[in-house]
């Protein structure tokens, strides 16, 4: 018999993705101005993007 394969990062990958994408972010707001500042609003919009990206294409 064959063992069951996880499920694990099946399901916690994306909002893995999504919390380090957003840890960044708020990492990099707080380290300075300039080029961490544009690193913070990537950090930070992304996971707002993939959220209305999400929203949006439910029928």
């Amino acid at each position: 018999m064959k063992p069951r394969q996880s499920n694990f990062w099946k399901v916690f990958a994306t909002p893995t993705v999504i919390a380090l994408l957003s840890a960044a972010g708020l990492f990099a707001a707080l380290l300075g101005d300039g080029l961490w500042d544009a690193l913070s609003w990537l950090g930070l919009g992304a996971p707002a993007i993939l959220a209305l990206r999400g929203l949006l294409q439910r029928p």
